[in-house]
């Protein structure tokens, strides 16, 4: 479609750095709207769990079209704060039936902000199905343009194709197959910083689904000259920068072999979850551990990375062939683990050939490797059988019936074959790290509005008494919830007290210990409230009944905790200077 024939949103608000940008599917209408004034300290995921609140049916069907699909940069993406690109992508989730967030880097978040789009809202459904469109976003505003060509491409070729028609430094979020074909377990993928390859994905909840539903193959991002946001107070902002760079600097140290690096650790606490979670250590695991991704630097090419502009964590590995060529990036503990550990593969050669695959079809490689796990159990499938995987992941592409059973995800697949160890919470699969040996992770996992999500609140401390479960679960999800809202990477560990400041000085506005408490409480209470109008009740508040009685490991480690313990998250706890003080890395 030629431009002037596109249906385009012009650039009208005065004020370019409050605006939402509306996009009806349906009517191909698109309009701006300013920033509504109370939402000005919100960004990321606190914008996405507010709007869905107020404008989506919690009890629609999540493909259909009084769904809304949220895009929201962090408040602070597009400023001068390091590694602080992420954006958030949110809907009522067609794998939960309940509210999703997820996020991811790039700079996707970081273009959009700088141009002034503090979210964009996507509504409707496609009058035809064979309708599929673009929305392109520039300096001169928005259009949503015929993309029907692009329909069945796999990720990366789609952003091959769009990487050749828009020059850099423009980002891209797209749709994979899975997401056209409406699968549960399909992800956003959005194009990483130096490539523009499909390798960073908000992947959990099935978020592509939507996406598909509404008709949306990608959207592109070129910001043009557009400039780095500038502070409300810049002589403040730029102090408290200084001295956050430095610190920030060194913490990232501790990601410095990236996620990847995780593998034995996790199965030092008896936490990886090896043959669909029947062992929490697995005899393989050095073979899967990151060290050997660095090692192969020298021989094969590759090298820690950023995925975003800005960043000073560095912490995504590119992974090459013996060839040479690239393969994935970046290469994270949960894959490993789900896909390898999980399943039986037993090197990360192998879980780099299966995560590239995963990338181009667009799924969740945490859903996938659970669902697969379950499939193997069964009795379907050999673990260890790389090929039988690759096959399945053929057939997700395809949309055969087993395909899409698979990328369904876990509880689709437990379904299907009729086996009752299922490991999933409130329909999402469970992350890789263990609750049965790490009960406060479980307690978030049973909490959470947005199911077993280890970026809620992960405590990777095996040691936590029952009586202190609660409260260090409501703790890491307050700080998880401010810092999905803020833009910046978990990894960069920045505190409340950092995040609190930084918004004063960028906004103009003070931000106090307690409003930035109050904050994050309200993204928490946004998404439980959102989760109740749907139907959610606190009987779906708990583990898999499996977890409580099948021991894990030598200490035959179970998830035991007593309901009222869980249910105390919703009580909510002081929070004392230690807590605003802390990393919020984990």
């Amino acid at each position: 479609m030629s431009q002037t024939a596109a249906h385009a949103a012009r650039r009208d608000p005065p004020d370019r750095h409050d605006r939402i940008l509306r996009v009806d599917v349906g009517t191909r209408k698109l309009r701006w709207d300013p920033l509504p004034e109370g939402f000005r300290l919100l960004g990321g995921r606190s914008l996405t769990a507010r709007l869905l609140r107020l404008e989506c049916d919690p009890r629609c069907d999540p493909l259909g079209p009084q769904n809304r699909l949220v895009v929201a940069p962090g408040l602070l993406s597009g400023s001068a704060v390091p590694t602080s690109g992420r954006v958030s992508f949110g809907a009522k989730s067609p794998l939960t039936g309940g509210i999703k967030e997820a996020n991811a880097g790039g700079d996707l978040g970081q273009h959009l902000m700088k141009l002034g789009v503090r979210a964009i809202v996507v509504s409707g459904e496609p009058r035809s199905p064979a309708c599929l469109f673009g929305l392109e976003i520039d300096s001169e505003g928005a259009r949503l343009v015929e993309a029907s060509a692009d329909r069945g491409r796999f990720n990366y070729e789609t952003c091959e194709r769009l990487a050749e028609r828009f020059p850099r430094p423009a980002s891209f979020a797209v749709c994979g197959p899975a997401g056209e074909l409406g699968l549960r377990s399909a992800s956003i993928a959005c194009s990483d910083r130096r490539e523009r390859r499909p390798t960073r994905h908000a992947a959990r909840g099935g978020l592509g689904a939507v996406m598909g539903a509404k008709g949306l193959k990608y959207i592109a991002v070129s910001p043009g000259n557009a400039t780095t946001r500038s502070a409300a107070d810049p002589e403040r902002f730029e102090g408290l920068l200084a001295g956050f760079r430095e610190r920030k600097r060194k913490a990232a140290a501790v990601y410095e072999h990236g996620t990847s690096a995780f593998v034995q650790v996790a199965n030092l606490l008896g936490s990886l979850p090896t043959h669909n979670r029947r062992q929490g250590r697995a005899d393989f695991a050095d073979r899967l551990d990151g060290s050997g991704i660095v090692e192969s630097y020298a021989e094969r090419g590759g090298s820690m990375q950023g995925c975003m502009t800005g960043c000073v964590v560095q912490c995504a590995n590119q992974v090459n062939s013996p060839a040479g060529e690239h393969e994935t990036s970046s290469l994270e503990f949960e894959t490993l683990a789900l896909l390898g550990a999980n399943c039986g593969i037993e090197t990360w050669e192998e879980v780099a050939q299966l995560d590239r695959l995963c990338d181009d079809v667009g799924v969740d490689t945490i859903e996938i490797g659970a669902a697969i796990g379950v499939y193997m159990d069964s009795g379907r499938l050999d673990y260890g059988d790389l090929s039988g995987m690759k096959q399945l992941l053929d057939e997700i592409g395809r949309g055969s019936e087993l395909g899409r059973t698979i990328g369904d995800g876990v509880v689709s697949v437990g379904r299907s074959t009729g086996h009752e160890r299922i490991p999933a919470v409130k329909g999402q699969a469970i992350a890789a790290w263990e609750p049965r040996t790490l009960n406060a992770t479980g307690v978030t996992y049973a909490t959470s509005a947005m199911g077993a999500d280890h970026t809620a609140g992960l405590c990777l401390d095996p040691t936590v008494p029952t009586q202190e479960l609660a409260a260090t679960s409501q703790k890491l999800q307050l700080r998880g919830a401010a810092n999905d809202s803020s833009g910046c990477c978990m990894f960069l560990g920045a505190s409340l007290d950092d995040l609190r400041e930084l918004y004063g000085a960028f906004t103009g506005t003070p931000v106090s210990r307690r409003d930035i408490g109050d904050l994050a409480w309200q993204v928490l209470e946004d998404e439980w409230r959102f989760n109740r109008d749907a139907g959610f009740g606190s009987e779906d508040d708990r583990l898999p009944e499996w977890m409580a009685r099948e021991g894990l490991g030598e200490s035959e480690a179970v998830f035991d905790v007593p309901a009222e313990v869980v249910r105390a998250v919703y009580r909510r706890v002081e929070l004392d200077d230690d807590f605003y003080r802390a990393s919020g890395s984990g």
